[in-house]
Parts: C-alpha cells; structure tokens; sequence
C-alpha cells in the first residue's frame, strides 16, 4: 500500500471516528457546543426580538423555546422533551428526560412576564416526586436554572439559582456572558458534568465555604508574603496567627466565620 492510499485511509478512518463521537478532545467538543450556542442565539435573536415587540402570548412563545432548546441546547425534541408532562395532578410546559430519567422540568412563561421564582412551585414538586435536581424557567428572553440542594438535616431542600441569562442584553460582552453561562445546560455540557461543576463553584463562592478558605494556610501563607513585600518586614514568629486572627475578627466578621 502507497503512502497517498494510507493517508487517505487514515483520514477516512477519523472521519468515521468523528462522525461516531469515538474520536473527540475536549477541546473539540466544547468549541464545537459554543460556536453552535452563539450561532443560535443569533439566529433566534430576531425572532425574540418580535415576540417582544409584540408582547407574544404563551403558545408563541412556547414555540421558540423549543427550537431553542433543540437548536441550541441540543436536546431531542422527540426523545428527550416531554410537552404537557403530568404527575400527581400537577402539569408542566416540558420535560427534560435524559437517559430515560427525568433531569428537569421546564416551565415556560409569556415572553412578556417577568419570571418569578414562585413559578416553579409545580416544577418543585414534579422533581421531588420523580428525584430530579433541576429546574428550568424561561420566558424565551430569560433563562434562569436552579438547583435543589439537599438539606442535611434532612428537611426539605433548598431551591437554589445557579443561572440566570438575559437573551436580549446588548452588547457583545453581554452576548459572550450569555454564551457562557448557557453553555452549562446544553446537552454535552451536561453530559460532561459541566453543570454539576458549577453548581460546585457557585456553593464554594458563597460566605461560608469563602470564609473557609481565605483562613486556610496557603492562603494566609500568600498574605503574608505580599504583607511582607509591601512593608519591608523580614518576619517573626505570630505573623501568620496575627493574619488569621485579623481575618477571622475584623475582615470576614464573626458571623461569616463561624456559620
């Protein structure tokens, strides 16, 4: 065999892996999700735009989220959104199922009403019922995600907003954020455990966890140093209890530090 017939057979052989998803790199995937979020957010930027003008009622609005969640998101309109889910009396706009198990209602409102957390109240008992940790709300301009976080005293969990995206912000900032931020709930993300990852660092950046870790050692140990750059001071014994006790009392308070 030539070498012009092995390379072709090379290429060919990474086109069928590709085209399988046995060949990828997480690179690959994740700049593959995002151009095709932002091609999207684009393409469905005018016909948001339209419903807004108009004040579109909940039908029309429906209709663009779904190509949105389809288009966009990447999820199955026929094998992983549910239209009209209902459970224990309760209805819901959509059901987002992925692998056969309900991974989160979506309730979706008229593009021209404010979103309100109240509204997930269905949602809530929905994911409850069938042990789902998601929830969805959207006005088709807005998209905002929430997490319900065990309680671990084993009362009723906590429902917690992890995103929360406007469509319509102007500007190409704004457009980059959105992108970002919606990157998370598109269907490789979550497959790749990308919206679990925030949900970690959206607990880890609240007062408490925070609090934790700007008294750990190596923290305190970096204070010290720049402390010490900044003023000159060659160092003595307590300088790194001195830094803590000063964090824990007077920086952070004593409320934050012991919560």
């Amino acid at each position: 065999m030539g070498t012009d017939d092995t390379t072709q057979m090379e290429n060919e052989t990474t086109q069928v892996m590709s085209r399988t998803g046995e060949f990828s790199t997480t690179l690959g995937w994740e700049e593959s999700t995002r151009n095709r979020l932002a091609a999207a957010m684009d393409r469905f930027s005018g016909p948001l735009a339209d419903l807004v003008e108009r004040d579109a009622n909940d039908g029309d609005t429906r209709m663009l989220v779904t190509d949105f969640l389809s288009y966009g998101l990447n999820f199955s309109k026929y094998e992983e959104l549910t239209t009209e889910y209902r459970t224990s009396g309760d209805s819901i706009d959509y059901a987002l199922r992925l692998d056969g198990k309900l991974f989160a209602p979506i309730e979706v409102k008229r593009v021209g009403q404010s979103l309100d957390a109240r509204n997930l109240q269905p949602s809530r008992r929905l994911a409850l019922d069938e042990g789902a940790e998601w929830l969805i709300l959207t006005n088709g301009r807005a998209w905002q995600v929430y997490h319900l976080r065990p309680d671990p005293d084993g009362g009723s969990p906590e429902t917690v907003r992890i995103l929360d995206v406007d469509l319509t912000a102007e500007g190409e900032e704004a457009h980059n954020r959105s992108v970002d931020a919606l990157f998370h709930i598109t269907h490789e993300a979550i497959e790749h455990g990308r919206l679990d990852d925030l949900r970690k660092w959206r607990e880890a950046v609240e007062p408490a966890p925070l609090a934790e870790v700007l008294q750990s050692g190596p923290v305190v140990r970096a204070i010290r140093h720049e402390l010490r750059r900044i003023t000159g001071h060659s160092g003595h014994i307590g300088d790194d209890e001195e830094i803590l006790r000063t964090l824990a009392e007077e920086v952070i308070g004593r409320r934050v530090a012991t919560s």
